[in-house]
């Protein structure tokens, strides 16, 4: 049997090739990192876990019409995906002040947003992932003009039905990132969702009691990561015989070799 051939290793997935030109396998790794990757850890089960929410969102946002790069689930870990051109602009949609916003205007945790407010980094781990304006996008050539209504329009639209589906399952969405890539058909190119939605890039709190769930707790040192991420997968359904039955099934399975 022939090896296969990893493409890109990062801090929370690796990239393989897929079995189709245009295809890759993205693979979930129970890694943690924080602080552009200055602390890092393990939280048991993450990459069974991510793997499954970001399958079931990106599945459910496929419905409202978001395209996007997921092809299909493989397996525990893996995801076929369409081989995109990563457009270098991170985006974060806030609904609620916390984390750096916090930090670098001085409003308290927890304060709601008057309304939903997007901002955008500059996709580079070695300046690490700096604050960019619309200006400096357009001015290096990072997307155009174009690109960028595209990437606000879909940012707002599935904050809108996130916000909503989280909600239903008494969880408040704080903030999350998102990440586009470019797919060329012929002499043309359009923007897709792309890369992943899990708890590793959402602030997820519970609505009655504010409790983190989400990779908060690994960098604040707040203790239970794997149980906020099971709790998640919990609310959503994704696990009905139960989620640390399937997690302990696939930690025998690695052991085994299978």
């Amino acid at each position: 049997m022939s090896r296969r051939r990893q493409i890109y290793e990062g801090k929370a997935k690796i990239l393989y090739e897929g079995p189709e030109p245009g295809t890759i396998i993205q693979y979930f790794k129970d890694d943690a990192t924080a602080f552009n990757a200055e602390k890092k850890g393990t939280i048991n089960g993450k990459g069974v876990i991510n793997n499954r929410i970001s399958e079931h969102i990106f599945t459910l946002l496929g419905h409202i019409g978001i395209p996007s790069h997921f092809i299909r689930r493989l397996n525990m870990r893996e995801q076929l995906v369409k081989q995109v051109e990563i457009v270098p602009i991170e985006v974060i949609v806030r609904n609620v002040a916390a984390g750096s916003l916090s930090k670098r205007l001085g409003i308290e945790e927890g304060t709601q947003l008057p309304h939903t407010l997007l901002e955008y980094c500059y996709k580079d781990d070695a300046l690490g992932d700096p604050l960019v304006a619309e200006e400096h996008i357009a001015c290096f050539g990072w997307a155009s003009q174009e690109e960028m209504q595209d990437i606000s329009a879909m940012a707002i639209r599935i904050n809108d039905f996130m916000a909503g589906m989280f909600a239903g399952i008494g969880i408040k969405l704080v903030d999350f990132k998102l990440e586009f890539g470019r797919v060329f058909e012929g002499d043309f190119s359009r923007i897709i969702l792309a890369d992943e939605i899990s708890p590793d890039g959402c602030r997820l709190w519970d609505i009655e009691t504010n409790e983190k769930l989400d990779k908060d707790r690994f960098r604040r040192d707040l203790g239970g990561e794997a149980e906020a991420y099971q709790e998640v997968a919990r609310r959503l359904g994704l696990f009905p015989e139960g989620v640390s039955e399937v997690l302990d099934l696939n930690s025998e399975r690695k052991k085994r070799g299978k």
